[in-house]
């Protein structure tokens, strides 16, 4: 018997996801007769729909249903919860660690593989500010997202219930870096939602809570065009946010928020959003990498002169064809991404049964983001729309993306019911500690000795 040709997918987000679920249904007759086998290697079993993190975050979606779990999906696939920490292509091999070798303490193991697709997607993109990474919070995963809007409820409580003016400021000041779709709708739900919880509190104002959005150019949202993006800082503004444009973040030390023009602003809250950096993984595997640290690719998402590997998504510099302009290339974001997976899955089933391959073509059909409830901004097609018109194609654009029929029914039910009963407000920080009323529990008072007193 011969071996069966492995495909080892490294990465389970969208790139990751969506590409080993096209070839299971591909490879469906050589996958039965184990002429073909899948393998999925990433860091969580399953991958996160980051567009609704916002609404997440904000309470409009239960976190689990912003997740699809990959072992339900990629039924016909072997997951591998673990990480890839480098690869040589020349052997075919990928060296990785997994919760199993963890346990055992063996160390990393090697994994041979035929053909590679590395998604292993992006990670947040940090700079040397004083205090980012002790203060700092992150919004790319739904942890951070559920972390977040329990730390705003958190602060709200705080000030609340403190008598000191200082403190009382700084837990309701909320200071958010960078003016992309991350930051801005991360902003405007929670915004949202914490003008919303401010009325079941009997000293705390919405007018209290200050808003600041701090972005080093000078305009937010640049994929809606420069309209809708000045329009999107009138609205937050309308709202009483803080938009400081051509503004950069110097330090957030001792809880204080030292801004590029001079302003210092006592804060418990500093929420990073500032862009995303290719994952490390890709200065381990030997292969090509732009200057940005991306893969270089062909328009047929195959690795540039390597053959047997793929990239595609975040981690990979794929050129736009449909733009006429030289050297360009397809931008990092979920619109390409899940395109990009269903070409590369039928060029590596093309690749195997001797196929010739096709080039990956999408014209850029544009952009929407949400703003809060019932509001938001489009420019797609050429048609550019505001207000309610945009937050409903928001919502419809990412109903119509987010994988499978289960997770479909389950997000339009939230939706449906949110807007029949009020919005849930409570603070589940505990969650995050599960196991510190347990400890306490357990530890002995103070004062107690081990041995029993004669």
């Amino acid at each position: 018997m011969t071996e069966p040709a492995r495909i080892l997918v490294v990465g389970g987000g969208y790139v990751g996801m969506y590409t080993a679920l096209r070839l299971q249904r591909q490879l469906r007759a050589e996958l039965r007769s184990g002429a073909a086998e899948i393998v999925v290697v990433t860091p969580e079993p399953y991958m996160t729909y980051q567009p609704f993190l916002p609404e997440a975050a904000a309470g409009s979606i239960s976190p689990r249903h912003v997740v699809v779990p990959l072992r339900r999906v990629l039924d016909r696939c072997r997951i591998l919860i673990g990480e890839v920490l480098s690869v040589d292509h020349a052997k075919r091999t990928a060296t990785l660690s997994t919760l199993a070798t963890d346990e055992e303490g063996t160390g990393p193991v090697e994994l041979a593989y035929d053909e590679l697709v590395l998604a292993p997607g992006s990670v947040s993109r940090t700079l040397p500010v004083p205090g980012l990474a002790e203060h700092g919070i992150g919004f790319k995963t739904v942890e951070e997202a559920i972390g977040l809007r329990n730390h705003v409820i958190e602060q709200m409580d705080i000030a609340s219930s403190t008598r000191d003016p200082a403190i009382r400021d700084a837990a309701l000041t909320f200071v958010f870096v960078g003016g992309g779709y991350a930051g801005v709708e991360a902003l405007a739900e929670l915004e949202d939602m914490a003008r919303y919880t401010a009325r079941y509190y009997h000293n705390i104002k919405p007018g209290d809570l200050r808003w600041v959005l701090v972005e080093a150019s000078d305009r937010i949202l640049p994929e809606v065009g420069e309209t809708m993006g000045r329009y999107a800082v009138r609205e937050l503004r309308g709202r009483n946010v803080d938009v400081r444009l051509g503004t950069r973040l110097d330090s957030c030390e001792d809880r204080t928020a030292v801004l590029s023009d001079g302003t210092r602003l006592p804060t418990r809250t500093v929420v990073w959003t500032a862009g995303v950096r290719p994952a490390p993984l890709l200065a381990a595997t030997g292969l090509p990498l732009n200057e940005r640290g991306r893969i270089r690719c062909t328009a047929r998402l195959s690795v540039e002169g390597v053959d047997h590997a793929w990239a595609a998504g975040d981690a990979a510099a794929v050129p736009d064809v449909t733009s006429g302009e030289p050297g360009r290339e397809c931008a990092p974001n979920a619109q390409h991404a899940v395109r990009q997976a269903r070409v590369l899955a039928d060029n590596i089933v093309a690749s195997l049964r001797g196929q010739p391959l096709k080039e990956y073509a999408h014209a850029y059909a544009g952009s929407v983001a949400s703003l809060g409830l019932h509001k938001g901004v489009a420019h797609v097609y050429g048609r550019k729309l505001k207000g309610y018109p945009a937050w409903l194609m928001h919502r419809a654009y990412h109903l119509s993306r987010v994988p499978t029929f289960n997770r479909k029914a389950r997000v339009l039910a939230e939706w449906t019911l949110s807007g029949l009963f009020k919005r849930e407000i409570v603070s589940l920080g505990s969650l995050e500690h599960p196991r510190a009323e347990f400890e306490l529990a357990a530890s002995p008072p103070p004062g107690d000795d081990d041995e029993p007193s004669s």
